[in-house]
């Protein structure tokens, strides 16, 4: 049976969130934690250490921006140099922007499958040399109910999501042989940072109010009514890199309350 302890594990926007949800439950089976984003440089630190305290042989901290090819770059070889390569990635990183499709700022479009989309591509393709070798790996997008369905005024967060879909079936395929499973989870609704930001962006586009928005639009199309948790979304993504998930590749697996079986 396959131990991830001291496997590195590598999970971009892991400073809050999702991402950090699924960096404490890798600590806690003893992974070597590398964790990607922007915050408060104290609030990272904490956070970092907190890894440590939790299982982690050692966590380090990446505030690498990975809107820049060079910069993704520099991260991997990073996380190369102290672990020898990346065993677990999970892609997370992301940003939204609400606008109809005639007003969607350029430079948010840009951004958006920057960030969403083509930095999994960057970090995939550094990431499969090492996997092939070890003949193990985990390749794990935070995907969306938006990879399997749209909403209005989102456009480019459903396109980078959709591709992301796409891409991860095709990195599936070519690495089946290898003994490296890749998939994506796809949430509904979770209650993180990102989706409280953007409700004023969507109270401005829907003529709402805050309540409205939450109750109408956000929890509309969730069954439960329940908004996802970060705790369920990191359960599934350890499931993923255990050896009962083996044979589970290709696949994009939902978490979303029901929202994608209506």
């Amino acid at each position: 049976m396959t131990t991830l302890k001291g496997k590195p594990a590598l999970i971009t926007g892991s400073t809050s969130g999702i991402g950090l949800a699924y960096a404490k439950v890798l600590a806690a089976e003893g992974c070597n934690i590398v964790i990607n984003g922007f915050g408060d440089a104290a609030a990272v630190e904490k956070e970092r250490a907190g890894l440590e305290a939790a299982g982690a042989p050692r966590a380090l901290y990446s505030g690498h921006d990975l809107t820049k090819v060079s910069e993704i770059e520099a991260m991997m070889a990073e996380a190369a140099s102290a672990f020898g390569g990346v065993d677990i990635l999970i892609n997370n990183a992301g940003v939204q922007h609400v606008a109809p499709v005639e007003e969607f700022p350029l430079d948010k479009w840009d951004l958006i499958i920057a960030l969403n989309l083509n930095s999994a591509f960057h970090t995939t393709r550094l990431a499969i040399p090492h996997m092939k070798t070890q003949k193990w790996g985990r390749i794990i997008q935070t995907a969306s109910a938006h990879s399997l369905v749209a909403s209005p005024f989102k456009s480019a967060y459903v396109t980078a999501k959709h591709g992301l879909a796409g891409f991860t079936k095709t990195v599936a395929l070519e690495l089946a042989p290898f003994g490296v499973t890749a998939n994506c989870i796809s949430p509904g609704y979770v209650w993180t940072p990102l989706v409280e930001n953007q409700i004023p962006d969507t109270m401005k586009a829907r003529g709402m109010t805050r309540e409205q928005v939450m109750n109408d639009v956000l929890l509309a199309g969730q069954p439960t009514k329940q908004f996802v948790t970060v705790e369920q979304v990191a359960a599934t993504a350890l499931f993923l890199c255990s050896d009962a998930a083996a044979n589970i590749t290709g696949a994009n697996i939902s978490v979303d309350g029901g929202w994608t079986a209506q």
